[in-house]
C-alpha cells in the first residue's frame, strides 16, 4: 500500500509539473539605456566689438625721429564695431580712435593719422584713415592734445587681417615736421 501511495503522489507531482521537464523560464533581457549622445556646445558667438591699443612712440618710427619732436609720445585706443553674417564672417566694420599725445614741442602740428599694414621695424601702406585732412592740422600749442574720431569705415577683409594678426598693423600720426610719421605704435589686442 505504501508503494501505491508513493506512486500516486509521484503521479500528482508529475501532473502538476506538466510531466516532462520544462525549459527554464526566460526573463526579458534587462532594459538598456538609450545610447547617449555627447552634449554639443554651440560655437562661441564671434565678437562684434573689439578694442586694440597702441603705445605711440617717436622711436617706433622707421627711421626713428631724431629732431625736436622725438620727445613726443602718446596712447591710442582703437575700437571696432563689427557686423557679422550667420556664419560669423565679417560683413562690415567701423572704427573709432581715442588718441592722447604728450611731450611735443609747442610748435608741433599733426597733419595725418592712419592704421598702416606692416610689422614693427617696417613701413607699410595705409589701411584705415583717421585724420585725413592734412591741410587742417591739429596744433599742439601746449605740447599735448587729444584726438577722437568715430564711424570710420573699415574694409571687412582688412578687419579680419587685423583680428588675425594685430602686430602686423600700426597706428601712425604724422606732423608737418615729420610727414612720414612722428609717433607710431603696433596694435595690441586689449
Amino acid at each position: 500500500m505504501r508503494a501505491l501511495t508513493f506512486m500516486a503522489s509521484a503521479a500528482l507531482v508529475l501532473g502538476a509539473c506538466g510531466g516532462a521537464a520544462q525549459p527554464a523560464a526566460t526573463t526579458a533581457p534587462p532594459a538598456t539605456a538609450a545610447p547617449t549622445v555627447a552634449a554639443t556646445t554651440a560655437a562661441p558667438t564671434p565678437a562684434t566689438k573689439l578694442t586694440f591699443t597702441a603705445d605711440m612712440r617717436s622711436e617706433n618710427e622707421v627711421p626713428p625721429i631724431a629732431n625736436e619732436e622725438k620727445s613726443g609720445s602718446g596712447k591710442a585706443t582703437v575700437a571696432f564695431d563689427l557686423t557679422r553674417d550667420g556664419a560669423g564672417a565679417i560683413t562690415a566694420a567701423k572704427a573709432s580712435i581715442d588718441l592722447t599725445l604728450t611731450g611735443f614741442p609747442v610748435t608741433t602740428a599733426i597733419t595725418l593719422g592712419h592704421i598702416h599694414n606692416a610689422p614693427a621695424g617696417a613701413n607699410g601702406g595705409v589701411k584705415v584713415g583717421f585724420k585725413t585732412d592734412a591741410a587742417n592740422p591739429l596744433n599742439l600749442t601746449t605740447g599735448a592734445a587729444t584726438f577722437t574720431k568715430a564711424d570710420v569705415t573699415v574694409d571687412p577683409a582688412v578687419m579680419q587681417q587685423i583680428i588675425d594678426k594685430p602686430a602686423d598693423f600700426y597706428v601712425n600720426f604724422h606732423s608737418v615736421l615729420n610727414p612720414g610719421g612722428v609717433v607710431r605704435g603696433q596694435l595690441v589686442k586689449g
